[in-house]
């Protein structure tokens, strides 16, 4: 066998064994984490929600996320990741299933908040130490990349799944508490597959032979080197340092946007249809699905090419241009269009972003550092959901809280070019 083809056969392992299990975890993840903005499509009016209210629960999933995020993330990197993810899920599952049967606005709030300490650290822990144990610097944003399709995968399952969910009372229960209950299962089950399927490091991998585990080893040993020898951070120096902080504000405004997106979505693109929510379900399958391929996209040309900046602040731009046109729109099919081009900015470039802060970090201080970036970024996912609501219940309309989205958009795009260009681990 020539040496291409031993590169290959390690890849395709490496993705089985890692990606795979990893990318189906993020599907249920992202599934229990969004299925509210479908549920909201009636579960608002059964439970008599306001705008207000459901953007609060909606958002305040993500102070739960805040608070356990960075030491979910040390956990899991001094202990095992394998374990801690496990723990992760089983534990949404058991949140997500308890949603199905919540009868008051308070409820409603402390689910969600469980739910988000449940989940934190999950992302973190797969950016900043599952991957960069088993894929160098070269091969990480396509790994990552393609990882993070399952959010696109997700929402091409789910939306259609939701929208047919909703119309299936099931055991006494609404179409909503079916939602939340059946969606709930695959997290505990596959928290304990997950268990025996992901392996914490290298040389406990049975389906390495003993030159793999040595040079994937070495290949991260070296790039930890190197990384060393520019500058060895601590966990607080991490948490001090200026473009650990930059990257922190960068995605604060990023996530305000996207989570605003995902959340109220299924919402704006039925007020200006019309349509069912059923038909709402499976058209969303089609940004979707654009977007799905301009992910995989993007991260092969960062792969290939070793630019980091411009690949996730163009997709930004467009996505600002999208958030900004939408609500100006009432035809429906100009309105999803607008939807397509809004997805592309939210999500394309999110493969390529998670490989910056590893690629001058690493162990606890990139773990740390992931942990804290993803914190304070995620505090916009409770502020763009939160303020979506309340700008639409004040003016009756989501034109002005889509155009703060955009400008959220545009700004953390911006500040996306400010980040250096040379890297301890670049090209």
């Amino acid at each position: 066998m020539d040496n291409s083809a031993i590169v290959g056969s390690l890849k395709r392992r490496k993705y089985i064994n890692i990606i795979v299990p990893l990318f189906l975890a993020s599907v249920i993840a992202y599934l229990d984490r969004v299925n509210v903005a479908y549920a909201a499509l009636t579960m608002n009016k059964d439970m008599g929600f306001t705008a207000q209210i459901f953007g609060m629960g909606a958002g305040i999933f993500f102070l739960g996320y805040i608070l356990f995020e960075v030491p979910g993330a040390l956990i899991a990197e001094r202990w095992s990741p394998r374990v801690w993810t496990a723990r992760i899920m089983i534990s949404w599952g058991i949140v997500c299933g308890l949603m199905a049967f919540m009868t008051t606005e308070m409820e409603f709030y402390i689910y969600r908040f469980l739910l988000g300490a449940a989940e934190a650290s999950f992302y973190p822990v797969v950016y900043a130490v599952v991957i960069p144990r088993w894929f160098n610097a070269e091969e990480r944003p396509q790994a990552i990349s393609v990882m993070l399709t399952s959010l696109l995968v997700a929402a091409i399952i789910g939306s259609p799944l939701a929208g047919w969910l909703l119309g299936t009372p099931l055991f006494g229960m609404k179409g909503w508490q079916v939602l939340f209950f059946l969606e709930a299962i695959p997290a505990v089950v596959f928290g304990i597959i997950i268990l025996y399927w992901l392996k914490d490091w290298p040389k406990d991998a049975k389906w390495l032979t003993a030159e793999e585990k040595q040079k994937i080893t070495d290949d991260y040993d070296k790039e930890i080197a190197a990384k060393n020898s520019a500058k060895k951070y601590t966990v607080w120096q991490a948490f001090s340092d200026k473009e650990v902080l930059k990257l922190c504000l960068i995605y604060f405004m990023w996530i305000t946007g996207f989570w605003g997106f995902n959340f109220w979505m299924p919402t704006v693109l039925k007020s200006v249809s019309g349509w069912s929510n059923a038909a709402i379900g499976w058209v969303i399958v089609i940004p979707m699905t654009i977007t799905l391929i301009g992910f995989i996209l993007v991260g092969n040309s960062s792969s290939r090419t070793g630019e980091k900046r411009w690949h996730v602040a163009i997709p930004m731009f467009i996505g600002a241009i999208g958030m900004g046109l939408g609500p100006f729109v009432t035809d429906p099919i100009m309105s999803l269009v607008l939807v397509c081009v809004s997805a592309i900015g939210v999500y394309v470039g999110m493969g390529v972003w998670w490989t910056y802060p590893t690629s001058f970090l690493s162990g606890p201080a990139a773990a740390g550092a992931v942990g804290l970036i993803n914190s304070v970024g995620n505090t916009g996912g409770w502020l763009g959901p939160y303020l979506t609501g309340f700008i639409k219940d004040m003016t009756g309309s989501f034109q002005w809280a889509y155009i703060y989205l955009a400008f959220s958009l545009a700004v953390a795009g911006l500040l996306i070019l400010t980040l250096r260009k040379t890297l301890p681990t670049s090209k």
